[in-house]
């Protein structure tokens, strides 16, 4: 056994002691339940990226291990780490203890001191990309848990008798999981999809792409290439179609300027984490409107790593106003001129559009968002907030309607468009175990709030004695008699 193995056996060692010595996880306590003699899923978690294991691994710490986790992905590929994300290491400080749950010996740097040695900690800056993906790969495999890959959840009904169906697909064909809370772990897109602009109309889907769309970069050697926007993704593709060869690389940028601060990192706090939520709406609004209204900056690195070739010119103060094919490239017009590009990337994030995800077509029409109830201020108009949904105390969602669609209730919004309701605790490494212990304490409440009859009835036949009447002696009975009155 190579010593990174060993050290990494010492540490699942150590972890399983720990387990041990703080009584995790929770016995089992949910009563079972079947329908059609099929056992009924307490929690079907969408997703086994970064957030859908944490959750996963907080409701099987406090006992509530008959629950699933579906990723379509292959094992391994789950989430943006190994796919779309094109970045060298993680844009979070490398400390940060992310989906670790409290737990010394699961985070990262437990795990990389164990594969590395501490010297390599010490000179790291920040996680290397693929190395985070292999920690996300461990952390499943010493927790154990539930997760199924290469399937995908293409409907979710709700039904009479309040649980919902799931129509699951992989590779034996369609079936029907019943569950009685699904958690949507789904990502950046989870609650719609990658937005561009409608100018993409004016061209063939061939000349362009999104950041998180699939890149066949070495096709693009020796092209002109135009990446649109100055975010970290922006960054980060750019970067790599020069480092595999492009003949020369446009930044498209919006702005005047590039964004330099980023507001959120810098107000970071256990009182943003825990505090964020009981916020009046206003406030929520305010915070997060001053946020979106500055960007997050792409970081310095990902910067550097495009700067650096002369082939990489950046336009500042540069919307795109009109894209026209000609022939086999297309022409780019800004303010400042027309360019001739053989390709796009657009670098334009992720839009809510609950439509346009078919899973949820069932429950869409009835989700109450933020616009449906809160009036922006007039001088703070954001559609992507107005867009966001509205949630309760749990992650889950409400009705734009009361008695609607009850159950809503049961479906919990556990990706980043949770923001605006619960703060960051949904989408980024931070404050992600934060996040997913408020998720499994509503889930454990809810569960144990609708089976109270049965917890009732265990508590009433419970009868196992812990005094067998041995114990003592009656010093009246024993007498025979009373004692007299003095």
């Amino acid at each position: 056994m190579t010593a990174p193995d060993a050290n990494l056996k010492a540490l699942e060692a150590r972890l399983a002691q720990d387990l041990a010595w703080l009584e995790l996880p929770a016995k089992s306590w949910v009563p079972p339940q079947y329908v059609e003699d099929q056992r009924v899923r307490d929690v079907v978690i969408v997703g086994a990226g970064m957030a859908g294991l944490v959750a996963s691994g907080m409701l099987k710490r406090l006992g509530v291990d008959n629950h699933q986790v579906l990723d379509r992905a292959p094992s391994g590929r789950e989430g943006p780490w190994a796919t779309y994300a094109r970045m060298r290491t993680l844009r979070s400080p490398k400390q940060l203890t992310g989906p670790a749950m409290g737990l010394p010996a699961l985070t990262f740097r437990a795990y990389f001191e164990a594969r590395f040695g501490r010297e390599a900690w010490e000179k790291l800056d920040r996680a290397p990309r693929l190395v985070w993906m292999d920690y996300l790969i461990w952390y499943r495999k010493v927790l154990s848990l539930p997760v199924e890959n290469e399937v995908e959840v293409q409907a979710i009904d709700p039904r009479p008798d309040g649980l919902l169906a799931l129509q699951v697909a992989h590779n034996a064909g369609v079936e029907t999981v019943f569950a009685r809370h699904v958690v949507l772990a789904s990502g950046r897109d989870g609650l719609g999809g990658p937005f561009v602009p409608s100018i993409t109309e004016a061209v063939d889907r061939r000349f362009w792409a999104h950041t998180a769309d699939e890149i066949d970069f070495e096709g693009l050697r020796n092209k002109r290439l135009a990446v649109i926007g100055a975010g970290a993704s922006s960054m980060d593709n750019a970067a790599v179609a020069l480092e595999t060869g492009c003949a020369r690389l446009d930044l498209f940028i919006r702005r005047e300027d590039i964004p330099r601060v980023n507001k959120f990192t810098g107000i970071g706090s256990q009182g943003v984490i825990h505090g964020f939520a009981g916020l009046p709406d206003e406030w929520k609004w305010r915070f997060l409107d001053h946020t979106i209204r500055a960007q997050t900056p792409p970081p310095r690195p990902s910067t550097l790593r495009v700067s650096q070739h002369a082939n990489a010119h950046f336009h500042l103060g540069s919307p795109i106003l009109k894209l026209e094919e000609q022939g086999d490239h297309v022409v780019l017009t800004t303010p400042k001129g027309a360019y001739d590009v053989d390709f796009i990337i657009f670098g334009t994030g992720f839009q809510v559009d609950l439509l346009a995800r078919p899973e949820l077509s069932a429950v869409a029409p009835f989700i109450r968002l933020w616009r449906d109830r809160f009036a922006a201020p007039e001088d703070m108009p954001n559609p992507e907030l107005e867009n966001s949904p509205d949630l309760g105390g749990s992650f889950e969602f409400l009705e734009k309607v009361p008695g609607t669609c009850p159950a809503l209730h049961q479906i919990h919004c556990f990706n980043f468009p949770a923001t605006l309701s619960h703060g960051k605790l949904s989408g980024d490494i931070p404050a992600i175990s934060e996040g997913a212990d408020r998720l499994a304490r509503g889930i454990v409440r809810s569960l144990f709030v609708a089976d109270r009859e049965r917890h009732y009835a265990a508590l009433t036949a419970f009868d196992t004695p812990e005094l067998l009447g041995d114990e003592w002696t009656d010093a009246d009975a024993a007498a025979g008699a009373p004692h007299a009155a003095a």
